[in-house]
């Protein structure tokens, strides 16, 4: 019953930073000990590929080649 909850610093940095007007209204503030925002350049993720249903070849294939 007793379990208490903790608004860190960090989820304020989450919550501000990826809410859009807070992010305007604190754009140039920072959060102590609020850490950094997650990002991951498009280059670095996993290709899509165009060919959702089609069976993927086994490398067994090649190898008989």
């Amino acid at each position: 019953d007793n379990k208490k909850t903790r608004i860190v610093p960090r989820h304020i940095q989450l919550a501000v930073r990826n809410d859009e007007e807070l992010s305007k209204l604190l754009g140039a503030v920072t959060i102590a000990n609020g850490g950094v925002m997650p990002n991951i350049h498009n280059i670095l993720l996993p290709k899509k590929t165009a060919s959702s249903g089609a069976p993927a070849k086994s490398g067994k294939d090649d190898e008989e080649n």
